[in-house]
């Protein structure tokens, strides 16, 4: 540890109540350092911890250890992730997150495995610079053949670090495949959206697919996960997503399956929902898994009345009895205000609808009550009596 910083009372009852972030306007004394592991102490030179110490980040210091004499070695690093591991042991599925940041204790880092592989993400200067020690200790614990560092996300320009996609241990294929609950889809850790997957509804995409029947819609596609679940039990299945190149993946996703009963629409999801309510089909099993309206508290206004939107048209499109899960990953767009949203929904959808499950991430997620920043998925489904 290179330097030590002071906080204010609030900085350090923020980390006394259960967040391990200190924001800059909390930094009284600033560390005389560069990035990387400091001492933290408040203003009457009581020891608080050992953290992350970002120069150029709003978010200045990341609690790591509430021993100020700890030592942030590599071995430390092993037994944090050796403790993520161990909490993970009864996944049923090859790819699955391994380390989730602040949830578990070890701020800013991402690990998601793909089966022989992991892919990182390092997300604050700080802890880019106890890269040697992150990466030896997942060789480590994890045993991986290769890991890449997917750190080309637009939150580390805001940390002052490049984005970069970079192979940090052995090889990492341009495919995996993935085996999730029965099902099987090629994950694109190089090139994929986030890792090369969206791991974060995989308990949702299994839940939906054992309740599926009947002719069934899945709205925003992608690779095709939620469909294929679905395909298992439904009889027919349209999916739907703006973009041809994902849909190319998600026909070969369905052969991989065997599954021949899904029917791949290249067309914007909103106006896909307009033209199936004008022309009143109807559908037994509805999936919208649509991705951030709102990336900003700014965006939220309008994210709201787009949410409404789509599962308004979503609702009018059920059959009776029909199943519609619908889920939002905008963390600005809170549990209550989702809800509030499903609501009015509704109101405006000339159905009586049941609330029958509310619905959050799955366990390699997990979302600690003191750390709101660590649960973004909401879910419900919901039935038309």
């Amino acid at each position: 540890m290179d330097g030590q910083a002071v906080v204010s009372q609030k900085g350090a009852q923020r980390w006394a109540r259960g967040h391990p972030w200190i924001y800059r306007s909390d930094v009284t004394q600033s560390p005389d350092a560069p990035a990387g592991v400091v001492t933290v102490h408040d203003t009457r030179g009581k020891p608080l911890g050992v953290a992350l110490w970002s120069p150029k980040s709003e978010i200045s210091l990341r609690l790591l250890d509430r021993d100020a004499n700890a030592s942030i070695d590599e071995s430390w690093w092993r037994e944090r992730i050796q403790l993520s591991v161990e909490r993970r042991q009864s996944i049923d599925a090859t790819a699955y997150r391994l380390v989730y940041g602040e949830a578990d204790g070890l701020p800013s880092l991402i690990c998601d495995r793909y089966g022989d592989w992991i892919v990182v993400q390092l997300m604050s200067a700080g802890l880019e610079a106890c890269r040697p020690q992150v990466v030896n200790a997942l060789r480590s614990v994890a045993k991986p053949t290769g890991i890449l560092a997917r750190n080309d996300v637009s939150l580390r320009a805001k940390e002052g670090l490049a984005q970069t996609v970079e192979l940090l241990l052995g090889d990492v294929p341009r495919e995996i495949e993935v085996l999730e609950a029965g099902i099987r889809y090629a994950a694109a850790p190089w090139d994929g959206q986030k890792t090369g997957a969206f791991l974060d509804q995989r308990e949702n995409r299994v839940r939906i697919g054992a309740l599926a029947r009947g002719r069934a819609l899945d709205c925003f596609s992608y690779h095709g996960s939620f469909a294929l679940h679905l395909a298992r039990r439904a009889e027919h299945v349209v999916a739907v997503d703006s973009s041809a190149a994902a849909l190319e993946r998600a026909r070969g996703n369905a052969a991989r399956n065997g599954l021949r009963n899904v029917e791949w629409i290249e067309a914007d999801a909103f106006e896909y929902l307009k033209s199936a309510e004008r022309k009143r089909v109807q559908f037994d099993t509805v999936v919208l898994d649509p991705p951030a309206f709102a990336k900003n508290k700014g965006a939220l206004a309008a994210a709201i009345r787009g949410y409404k939107e789509i599962n308004l048209r979503a609702m009018r499109l059920l059959a009776p009895g029909g199943l519609l899960f619908t889920a939002s990953c905008s963390f600005h767009l809170t549990k209550p205000l989702f809800l509030e949203m499903l609501a009015s929904a509704a109101a405006d959808s000339g159905h009586r609808l049941i609330l029958r499950e509310v619905l959050g991430q799955p366990g390699d997620h997990p979302e600690i009550l003191t750390i709101p920043e660590t649960g973004y998925i909401k879910g419900a489904i919901v039935e038309r009596r």
